[in-house]
């Protein structure tokens, strides 16, 4: 396997070159998607992809389009989170979010390509597969993941009760629950998962990075609510306090500060020991925890 650092810089080298050319008159809407692309991030999302594909001997390569269309589906959803009727958030990654530089009817069009560009990279890929049936068949499974877990059932679907959990009087554990599951995991557990696929990778494999992959992306969004709290705008590179100003379903703000990081913890130690059987390397390990003490 390769180092968290190769993966990274494989992505950020192809990124943006996996854009469609939009034409001359459209070319504000290609700088636009360029532009929040390009303007940092983890890239946790296509990493966690291309890892677990190279883990299950597949070919990093052919699984690349495929982890930029997760990472351009996580860019269009954070150009839309940070729109004024959204989350209404000017900074992104420490730069000016989408919308304070192209506007918010671009910003909108910038989403929407996104997410289009994200099915026809995918789509693509799986077209170069002609006569290859067991192959095509791991490319369908795989688009299915990312584009079904990524879609109204899935990260949508976690957004939208988020949104409309906001200044709530009465704020369950299943709603937390839900909206942690959908809102940031399925946005996590579908690159491994498709990862894992197109290297046509068994089922007990599958099922047991499954276990870790949403035991992180929880974990990740308990840390987001904590960091929303405690976090330094800075480090963040967004502001800070947004959850408790629009009244939304934060669950360290509903569970408690101390409460949260000891489930964030919980949630980690499961998580790493659900791949011990295959994680010889240590990676996987090792990223779950970088994620539990992560500042931004």
């Amino acid at each position: 396997m390769r180092s968290f650092d190769e993966y990274k810089e494989l992505v950020d080298r192809n990124l943006v070159t996996y854009l469609p050319d939009t034409g001359r008159y459209a070319e504000v809407l290609r700088d636009s998607m360029a532009y929040s692309l390009s303007i940092g991030g983890k890239r946790i999302r296509p990493i966690l992809l291309l890892a677990a594909c190279d883990l299950a001997g597949g070919d990093v390569d052919i699984a690349l389009p495929y982890a930029c269309a997760v990472e351009f589906i996580h860019t269009y959803s954070l150009i839309h989170d940070d729109l004024p009727a959204m989350d209404d958030d000017d900074l992104r990654r420490g730069k000016p979010s989408n919308h304070k530089v192209y506007g918010e009817a671009m910003a909108i069009l910038a989403g929407d390509g996104l997410l289009n560009s994200a099915a026809e990279l995918i789509a693509k890929q799986a077209l170069s597969l002609r006569g290859d049936a067991d192959a095509l068949y791991a490319h369908a499974r795989a688009a299915y993941e990312i584009m079904s877990r990524a879609g109204a059932s899935g990260m949508i679907a976690g957004q939208t009760a988020d949104i409309n959990s906001e200044n709530s009087e009465e704020v369950s554990e299943e709603l937390i629950s839900f909206i942690e599951l959908h809102k940031t995991s399925d946005l996590i557990s579908a690159p491994v998962r498709a990862g894992l696929m197109l290297a046509k990778a068994d089922d007990e494999m599958i099922e047991a990075y499954t276990t870790y992959a949403v035991n992180i992306g929880v974990g990740f969004q308990i840390l987001d609510d904590i960091l929303d709290i405690e976090g330094d705008e800075k480090l963040l590179g967004k502001t800070p306090g947004k959850d408790n100003e629009q009244g939304k379903c934060n669950y360290a703000s509903v569970h408690g500060i101390d409460k949260a990081k000891s489930d964030l913890h919980k949630l980690t130690e499961e998580a790493k020991q659900a791949v011990s059987k295959y994680d010889n390397e240590g990676f996987f390990t090792a990223l779950a925890s970088e994620l539990e003490t992560r500042k931004m």
